[in-house]
């Protein structure tokens, strides 16, 4: 097991932990009457997660589906005030620079196993 493995399994564990903790507490926020974003960005990064432990690149592709979709979620809670977009997409943003370098050992990973 190289580096780049280790390196997507410490992403998976990490995109894993912080998917349980949206869809748990997204849950909770949808039935105090907040924000929907949480608990399906959750069920997506949960997914993320699992696939990034099996070494296959939907894991990749579904996180920088998440990221892609809280640009527009952000957008509409804070408009466009520098300050509102921080908090919420600082953090995605450096995991999806982590999870984007991982992607061609992904791709490689499942090549060699699609040719095995």
């Amino acid at each position: 097991m190289g580096i780049a493995s280790l390196i997507t399994y410490a992403l998976a564990l990490l995109i894993l932990l912080f998917g349980l903790y949206f869809v748990i507490f997204g849950s909770w926020l949808i039935l105090l009457g907040g924000s929907w974003y949480y608990a399906p960005c959750g069920i997506l990064l949960c997914i993320s997660g699992v696939y990034l432990f099996r070494q296959n690149p939907v894991g990749a592709w579904s996180y920088l589906l998440a990221w892609a979709l809280t640009i527009p979620w952000t957008i509409y809670e804070v408009g466009f005030h520098f300050w509102g977009w921080l908090p919420r997409l600082f953090g995605p943003t450096l995991l999806a620079i982590a999870v984007a370098a991982c992607v061609p050992h992904l791709l490689r990973n499942q090549k060699e196993h699609h040719n095995a």
